[in-house]
């Protein structure tokens, strides 16, 4: 996903930095103070050490081996959406994947030396509870949050510089984008040729993720989507956008379009999408392009 420019024809400027693993980007009318800068460095520090598991000291880790920890604020909201997740993809988006993941070499260290595929236990509300102030995890198992998790923190940043009363706001993290009082307008890049786009979004006060194979890819034809109940990344789906209200849904979206019953559930969340199989065919919601997402495909 890339920027193209502002609405405006101005080059879009702001405040860039590296957090979880990324490239972020916030844009404002006027400067971050220092202080809004170090409470928004703050927030990403803190939900990163609730749901990192690539930090020894986050609660994720400490939980890989089974046990309970004081419960995460966003837990039970991020859950909620997995509940959905699960339901719609039978299965196939599971917060526990990180088992699956680790398998084939995406793990801690980035050893990036995969073994045989593993799968996620199945049930995974019979694993996790949330209940009494506490997140309970009752075998060894991992949490992995990456189908939601960085839209979510995008949204909990917005959120603070909104309650902040800061104006014309887009908060970018690594292409999981949402605009508050603003206009983008956003390039949809190939997944086989990151030169190209396929087609522009007028992103206003919405939110555009997007998840591609070609991103965390290694090995032959490994990647970072993977199907929970197989252990296996996926093989017919190359690459996914999605529009919402928030961007924990847009994520959540995006990651579930690259499953039998993703679209059904975006047209339940009311999300807009676009997606491309891997034998460069292009599908789309019937929204995308008419006024409720003002959009242009170059297919």
């Amino acid at each position: 996903m890339r920027h193209e420019a502002r609405a405006n024809g101005e080059p879009a400027g702001g405040w860039r930095f590296e957090a979880t693993g990324t490239q972020w980007m916030i844009d404002t009318h006027e400067p971050l103070t220092d202080g809004e800068r170090a409470a928004v460095r703050a927030l990403i520090e803190d939900f990163d050490r609730e749901w990192s598991r690539f930090r020894e000291d986050s609660t994720v880790s400490a939980l890989a081996s089974g046990g309970s920890r004081a419960l995460p604020p966003d837990a039970e909201v991020m859950f909620a959406v997995y509940d959905d997740l699960g339901a719609a993809t039978d299965g196939a988006v599971n917060p526990l994947v990180g088992v699956s993941l680790e398998a084939l070499g995406y793990d801690a260290s980035y050893s990036l030396r995969p073994s045989d595929p593993v799968s996620a236990p199945r049930d995974w509300r019979r694993v996790i509870s949330t209940g009494d102030g506490a997140l309970t995890v009752s075998l060894p198992a991992l949490i992995d949050v990456g189908a939601i998790g960085k839209g979510r923190l995008v949204d909990l940043v917005l959120e603070y510089l909104e309650d902040a009363e800061r104006a014309s706001l887009t908060v970018d993290a690594g292409g999981d984008v949402r605009c508050s009082g603003s206009r983008e307008r956003i390039g949809l890049e190939h997944p086989y040729d990151s030169t190209r786009i396929i087609g522009v979004v007028d992103l206003e006060d919405a939110a555009l993720c997007a998840s591609a194979t070609n991103r965390r890819a290694w090995g032959d034809g490994l990647h970072h989507v993977l199907d929970a109940r197989t252990g296996v990344p996926v093989r017919t789906i190359a690459a996914t956008w999605a529009v919402a209200p928030t961007a924990m849904l847009a994520d959540a979206a995006a990651t579930a379009l690259f499953f039998d019953g993703g679209a059904e559930l975006a047209y339940r969340w009311g999300v807009e999408w676009v997606r491309m199989t891997t034998t460069g065919r292009v599908e789309w919601s019937p929204g995308f392009g008419t006024e409720r997402c003002r959009a242009e495909l170059f297919t």
